[in-house]
């Protein structure tokens, strides 16, 4: 759990906002449970930092503030649309005893053991985060699906993950995909049918004897020509 040190702010215009922005600090607020809001900031560095972690919409912060401790989610960054810099922050603090609905991210592990992919079976996951509603005090981190063991074929439904107590899904009532082992794709080039095949061979036989039956009458008809010539030649000498 990353610990951040927070300040409280007392800006009330948009001047004074900027001017917070200009000194390296990004403003938010905190909400949530009994206490009211609070206003405060947090240098660029830390939330980039914060940023920068995996998962760090499902991840429990800590923050410092004035020496108090406040565990808290982030639930929204607003960012500039030109510098693409953070520019404003919610968190919602975590109330004991009451319930989050979050998207919590899937683990893969142990590949290089599963017999389907090491047979060249392929991870075909549908869904990359799983919506869970937590106890605010038992949020996990992640869910770990084990494919040690999965062969070609196997689905990885929710029900074969171990989930934390008291965390259910907020699909309920059937027992979806998390994933699936599924068998190689392999592309090959589609075969000549035999009909198309035969035809081909018929074609280029006709051609031949086309090509044989014009030769044939091309030699007789200059055989022909020759045999007038010859008679031509014979009359004249008589």
């Amino acid at each position: 759990m990353s610990t951040i040190q927070a300040t409280i702010r007392d800006t009330k215009t948009k001047g004074q906002v900027n001017d917070l922005r200009s000194n390296g600090n990004v403003p938010g607020i905190i909400y949530g449970g009994e206490l009211p809001n609070e206003k405060i900031s947090i240098t660029t560095k830390e939330i980039k930092n914060l940023i920068n972690k995996e998962n760090f919409l499902s991840n429990v912060i800590s923050i410092n503030l004035d020496g108090k401790e406040q565990k808290v989610l982030t639930r929204n960054i607003s960012f500039d649309t030109v510098t693409d810099e953070p520019i404003h922050f919610d968190f919602m603090r975590i109330v004991k005893g009451g319930r989050i609905i979050l998207e919590i991210p899937v683990k893969f592990i142990n590949n290089e053991i599963s017999p389907g992919l090491k047979r060249g079976g392929v991870l075909n996951i549908v869904r990359r985060k799983v919506e869970l509603k937590c106890p605010a005090e038992n949020i996990p981190t992640e869910l770990v699906v084990d494919l040690e063991g999965l062969d070609i074929g196997t689905s990885i439904k929710i029900s074969s993950i171990n989930l934390p107590e008291n965390v259910t899904p907020t699909i309920q009532g059937r027992d979806f995909v998390i994933a699936t082992v599924a068998a190689p794709t392999v592309v090959k080039e589609p075969e000549k049918p035999a009909e198309a095949a035969e035809g081909d061979a018929a074609e280029g036989a006709e051609g031949a004897a086309d090509g044989g039956e014009k030769a044939s009458t091309e030699g007789d008809k200059a055989e022909g020509d020759k045999s007038k010539e010859e008679d031509k030649a014979s009359s004249e000498k008589k």
